[in-house]
């Protein structure tokens, strides 16, 4: 059987550190209550319960950030945006652009693959009410760091909602990208700082943005047409 390109990348051991990470406590003990007590949708299924790595092409240009696992979504299946409404959402329209093989994202098994794009979260565990708090966020910018410095080809990121785009004009910060003053958040909104890749912001695929009407599929699709037509122009 052939050998994954992530297994043998330096992503597969930033992947192990967190998987293994235990620095919040009310996020390991929710997601390990999650995982015991279970949906009645899912009871027979073995959930994951254990912090979630990112997922995609090591060798993607295009970079998504995304907020955290949902309780029965990859908290269960252990790999983002996978498992519930808000990945089959996304998957539509990164397969529409050609960044995915298939439309949904239902199982681990299902077949899924991305091309040229990495789905990360700014916090890698489930949190109670999809709200970490700041120390939470804090706390997983070690994971998001190595993740980033693993995939050195990144030219386009789209962060998905207001949290994953203050973490991303944090991850500048830190890398010495001026990021001040500070750039409005708006869906479709495109931002080149100096010294860093093109960000396309989008709302977050949640069921309340969604089943709202706040996003529609043609919303999210623009986002990542626009993202394909930068990096096949080299921006």
């Amino acid at each position: 059987m052939a050998t994954s390109p992530l297994a043998t990348s330096p992503l597969s051991v930033v992947h192990e550190r967190i998987i293994r990470c235990e620095r919040c406590r009310r996020l390991r003990d929710y997601c390990t209550a999650v995982a015991r007590e279970k949906k009645r949708a899912h009871r027979d299924d073995e959930y994951w319960g254990r912090p979630v790595p990112g997922f995609g092409d090591p060798r993607a240009r295009l970079f998504i950030l995304g907020l955290a696992p949902a309780a029965h979504g990859a908290n269960r299946t252990g790999r983002v945006f996978t498992g519930d409404g808000s990945g089959d959402f996304l998957m539509a329209a990164l397969h529409a652009a050609g960044f995915a093989n298939i439309p949904t994202s239902r199982h681990p098994e299902d077949g899924l693959a991305l091309r040229d794009a990495y789905i990360a979260a700014t916090v890698r565990c489930a949190p109670p009410d999809n709200k970490p708090t700041p120390d939470e966020i804090a706390n997983c910018r070690i994971h998001l760091d190595a993740e980033w410095d693993a995939l050195p080809r990144i030219r386009v990121v789209v962060p998905l909602g207001r949290i994953g785009f203050d973490a991303c004009l944090a991850l500048f910060a830190r890398r010495g990208i001026q990021t001040r003053p500070k750039p409005a958040f708006a869906h479709g909104a495109k931002i080149q700082l100096t010294g860093a890749p093109l960000v396309i912001c989008s709302y977050h695929p949640s069921r309340q943005n969604t089943n709202t009407g706040k996003l529609t599929p043609e919303m999210l699709a623009s986002v990542f047409t626009a993202a394909r037509d930068a990096i096949a122009r080299g921006r």
